[in-house]
């Protein structure tokens, strides 16, 4: 390999780095944001232990596990929407607030919609894992993030009351954001799940649809 082409794959590889770094810039600025601004510092920390968990999993595992472009940005999304929903508590929510008079809706459903979206938003990129690094075959990179997601909504809602009943009780209403529902952690491991399938569909349905376009082309 001659020196002119190693010096274009290197700066290709060096290029794929970009946007997944402005990602991580951006978010930073608005983590940074949601902890200076925030209205309950002590939710903010405990809401945001698995953001610190999960951000280091994935910076640590950059190199080795590297998604693609569209994997990061749904991250981004959810991520955003996750630190956004900590800032004023899940069932302070402004922009909750302004769905619930604007929909008429009997409670704030800011935490519904990160619910939704942790299914709607990561399924894919535990998808993009499961086939483009770990090349799992093609039925369980369908099946698996579903399932996963199903699996890690129950463990969060088990997570919760162990924060908000056993180690944290004078946060546990502010943490669960409940607003009374004693129905609230089965609706959001149903919304989560459904986002997943949700998402899912639209990929094969998408991938059908590519398909059957190059194939004409061709």
């Amino acid at each position: 390999m001659n020196y002119s082409t190693a010096s274009s794959l290197k700066f290709s590889e060096e290029k794929s780095n970009v946007f997944p770094l402005v990602l991580l810039l951006l978010f930073m600025g608005v983590w940074l944001w949601t902890l200076i601004d925030t209205s309950d510092i002590n939710n903010w920390f405990l809401e945001n232990t698995l953001t610190f968990i999960f951000g280091a999993i994935l910076l640590l595992s950059y190199k080795k596990y590297r998604l693609s472009d569209l994997s990061y940005t749904f991250i981004f999304i959810y991520l955003n929407l996750h630190v956004y929903g900590a800032k004023y508590t899940y069932a302070e929510n402004p922009f909750g607030f302004w769905l619930q008079e604007i929909l008429h809706t009997s409670r704030n459903h800011y935490d519904r919609i990160v619910h939704f979206s942790f299914g709607f938003l990561l399924a894919y990129p535990m998808r993009d894992l499961f086939k483009n690094t770990f090349e799992f075959p093609d039925k369980y990179c369908w099946l698996l993030p579903a399932e996963i997601t199903l699996s890690f909504s129950a463990m969060y809602e088990l997570i919760e009351w162990a924060v908000a009943d056993l180690l944290f009780p004078s946060q546990g209403a502010a943490y669960l954001g409940s607003q009374g529902d004693i129905w609230d952690a089965q609706k959001d491991m149903g919304l989560a799940f459904s986002g997943a399938i949700l998402i899912l569909v639209i990929v094969f349905i998408c991938q059908k649809i590519f398909s059957r376009t190059s194939k004409q082309h061709l």
